[in-house]
């Protein structure tokens, strides 16, 4: 069993370019997933120069750690959004999931990528009777909007249901050859992506922005923050706009049938297939706020224990992280327009189709055209009724702070210790006969650090942000290092 995602098992080592020298452009996109792969290859043809930097490589963040589904088929989101705005509201959420998915869908057949792409059934069940109504509900709304739904109240293959629906046209794919050919078009159309190559600062300039890495200078006039967490951004309050939720996903050989489910609530349970060079069940499950459950062994342990149930043996498990936004609608587009700044994020756990969203919409800003999905999608949005969600985050954020501190002296395992030199708190791992030393606090917004004992990283349980063992950012917000300076 590997602790690392299925989709990142092959990565293509091809076409890797690491920034080597200042850039001068009109627009720079900083964030190597669906985002911003999308987002470049639909201005591959524009005459602007523009360019790609991401801080690992390519979907090696969020999207290399979904469970690649597309589909318009949410939970029950439509149903959200009529609750917090109206129908209108909803229906357009529904027209532009629709959309992103004809959007990929599209791109594989033209480009003739081959990324896996399948045509599959999706269910919402539930095993709870309380939940039927809810499900009914979306099934109405879902139809009213021009979908076919069907429904069951049979059990789907292991999934003890209750009640469930279904509609036959969502999709499923191979996330990271998707994007990988998506990057070979954007690099032959001299747009270029520059991977390994972290931004660390942002400065604002002359109504242009200065964004450094640790020896070189990229000075565009616009700028599109296409990462998972929207870091360099604490003037628009996004702590308070978003909360963040983790969940543990493994994957098991296993003749794979062709469907998706996923439970009508909280916490998540999903499943999908795979026809790879093996055929994989992939079982996503334990979903909660980041700030909760933090003994990731025990994590891992319940993940394993479920797929063991199932008689399976996982040969992949991985955690991966969504960034929830108070409407359930994401944020994409202009922050701040007089200065050019744009993001893409806060998927709600959709980020297939809200990613490639993303693609479309801030392509046609930052070239001045309309988009029709600006508006609903717009991240400077208020709502009245947001109220509730920023204090639900506040308390959220403090509650990860708090736990945070309490956590790091809580000694979850045997290897893992903390000390303190000169007031500055030390966490120490012992492997075999080595020991690791790093700085246990969190550079994003100071919160301390719990060890993942599966993965061997230190975790932030505020804002998401990991770090190797021996100290290294590899996952913001945090664009800073930890590592232990022995000299202090």
């Amino acid at each position: 069993m590997q602790t690392k995602s299925l989709w990142l098992k092959d990565d293509d080592n091809s076409d890797k370019y690491i920034l080597n020298k200042d850039l001068d452009l009109d627009i720079l996109i900083i964030g190597g997933g669906i985002t911003g792969l999308s987002t470049l290859y639909n201005l591959r043809n524009s005459n602007k120069k523009i360019a790609l930097l991401e801080s690992s490589t390519i979907g090696s963040g969020s999207t290399g750690h979904t469970t690649g589904k597309i589909n318009y088929l949410q939970e029950l989101i439509y149903q959200d959004i009529e609750n917090k705005y109206n129908y209108q509201v909803a229906k357009k959420y529904y027209d532009s999931q629709k959309d992103a998915i004809k959007f990929i869908t599209e791109t594989i057949r033209n480009e003739k990528i081959k990324c896996d792409l399948e045509v599959v059934d999706s269910y919402i069940y539930t095993d709870k009777l309380e939940e039927v109504p809810k499900i009914k509900r979306e099934k109405e709304l879902l139809e009213k909007m021009g979908a076919k739904v069907l429904e069951t109240t049979n059990n789907v293959d292991f999934i003890q249901s209750k009640y469930a629906i279904k509609v036959q046209d969502t999709y499923v794919f191979h996330p990271l050859k998707y994007l990988q050919v998506l990057k070979k078009i954007c690099l032959k159309n001299g747009k270029m992506v520059y991977e390994n190559s972290k931004v660390v600062r942002i400065e604002e300039k002359d109504n242009a922005f200065i964004c450094y890495t640790e020896e070189y200078t990229i000075k565009c006039q616009k700028l599109i923050i296409a990462s998972h967490y929207p870091f360099f951004l604490f003037p628009y309050v996004m702590p308070l706009k978003c909360t963040i939720e983790k969940s543990y996903i493994g994957s098991s050989l296993a003749n794979a049938k062709n469907y998706t489910l996923i439970t009508s609530s909280k916490p998540t349970t999903s499943v999908r297939y795979q026809k790879d060079s093996q055929e994989y069940l992939i079982y996503l499950t334990k979903s909660s706020r980041i700030c909760d459950n933090l003994d990731e062994k025990e994590n891992y342990g319940k993940l394993i224990k479920e797929l063991n149930d199932l008689k399976l043996l996982p040969s992949y498990v991985w955690k991966n992280t969504d960034l929830l936004t108070i409407d359930k609608i994401p944020y994409i587009g202009y922050l701040n327009k007089k200065h050019n700044l744009l993001i893409g994020t806060g998927y709600n756990t959709w980020g297939m189709t809200n990613g490639s969203l993303a693609g479309l919409i801030l392509s046609d800003l930052v070239l001045n055209k309309k988009n029709k999905y600006a508006s609903l999608c717009d991240p400077l949005r208020i709502n009245i009724t947001d109220l509730g969600g920023i204090l639900t985050n506040i308390y959220s954020n403090i509650k990860g702070f708090i736990k945070s501190k309490a956590g790091k002296n809580k000694k979850l395992y045997e290897n893992v210790s903390f000390e303190t030199k000169n007031g500055v708190s030390i966490g120490v791992y012992k492997e075999n006969d080595k020991v690791y030393k790093v700085y246990n606090r969190c550079p994003h917004l100071g919160c301390s650090l719990i060890f993942n004992e599966e993965d061997k990283t230190w975790d932030c349980p505020c804002h998401a942000s990991r770090f190797d063992k021996k100290g290294k950012c590899i996952k913001g917000p945090s664009q800073y290092d930890i590592t232990y300076k022995d000299n202090m």
